[in-house]
């Protein structure tokens, strides 16, 4: 009996021991979230990534450890689409390309002319934010974070101030941006399908005329070298977003989840202000180098949207969702009106 007691009491002594020596061990359940990125980490958003690890690693006390992969070392956004759904890594910064392949919906945003500067996105983006969050979450992921990234523009040889100049043009394309490339298709343009790597050496040799892109790209990649005019109209909001897949999610105390959300909604504002000012600081770099700037006045402007209105029934419902255009047209009258 006594050796009985003697021999629980010395168990019971070694777990105390053991507890206490390695108590942070077993409270402690480290969570790793592995982020793919295909964003220079010298940009912004590569930045604003960087900060967002180490404050989610601050207010989880270490808990949760987010490794970034910056710079599409994990591949294109297809290749990071199928590593999430595999929960290869569990977080990706996607443009709206990607998202496409999450939520169809989301490319409704981009519709061209449809919405046209950034007050109007904010009223878009604060009404129609909850349905869009809603959506990812019943295809199997949480946002964590939508941003901006500028506004695509036209950029050409020659001058484009309407609709006309640039159907002259043979305009570039990405390939896999395939609503735009119908929707441009369906106005009458000359679309031609180039990767973004081969779009300097399509331009050298006479395959397209012209592209829609970011002003921060066109700067990054010297592209106003040859395309030296920029028409100032917006033709669509670049957005990008952050999601992790729900598997992922779910594994992360409830107790740090509002925590981790504010800092995402902090870190959104941010790229955000910087992105606008990289955006005027990019137009404005190029202009010192030979950029030229196309402004149209009101009345060829307007034509840019008259243009799209009289392709809407062949745009809306076949390639585009109908239910979200409605829901945007509608906001966007309601806030013209009041503007």
């Amino acid at each position: 009996m006594n050796f009985r007691f003697c021999t629980l009491r010395k168990v019971l002594l070694f777990f105390c021991v053991l507890l206490a020596a390695g108590g942070p061990l077993f409270a402690q359940r480290k969570i790793t979230i592995k982020l793919a990125s295909l964003v220079p980490e010298n940009t912004p958003w590569g930045a604003a990534i960087n900060r967002m690890a180490v404050e989610w690693a601050q207010a989880t006390n270490g808990e949760v450890e987010l490794i970034v992969y910056h710079n599409g070392v994990a591949g294109s956004e297809g290749d990071v689409l199928r590593k999430l759904n595999l929960n290869q890594i569990q977080a990706a910064i996607f443009t709206s390309i990607g998202l496409n392949s999450v939520m169809p919906e989301v490319m409704t945003i981009s519709y061209p002319f449809l919405i046209r500067d950034d007050e109007e996105l904010d009223e878009v983006l604060q009404k129609i934010r909850p349905e869009l969050d809603a959506k990812i979450e019943q295809n199997g992921f949480v946002t964590l974070a939508w941003a901006r990234a500028g506004w695509v523009k036209i950029f050409s040889k020659t001058p484009v101030f309407t609709p006309n100049d640039l159907r002259r043009l043979k305009v570039g394309t990405n390939p896999d941006e395939l609503e735009m490339l119908q929707a441009f298709k369906v106005m009458g343009f000359q679309m031609v399908p180039v990767n973004m790597n081969d779009v300097l050496v399509s331009l050298n040799g006479g395959m397209i005329d012209a592209l829609y892109q970011s002003p921060i790209t066109v700067a990054g990649a010297q592209i106003f070298g040859i395309a030296k005019n920029m028409s100032t109209v917006n033709l669509a909001p670049f957005m990008g977003g952050i999601i992790m897949n729900r598997t992922a999610w779910r594994r992360i105390p409830d107790r740090y989840k509002d925590r981790l959300q504010r800092i995402c909604k902090r870190i959104e504002r941010e790229i955000d202000g910087s992105i606008s000012a990289l955006e005027r600081d990019a137009v404005s770099s190029m202009t010192r180098y030979g950029l030229i700037i196309n402004q149209p006045d009101p009345r060829q402007e307007q034509e840019w949207y008259n243009d799209m209105a009289r392709h809407e029934a062949e745009l809306v419902g076949p390639v585009f969702n109908k239910e979200l255009y409605q829901k945007i047209s509608v906001l966007l009258a309601e806030y013209r009106r009041r503007r």
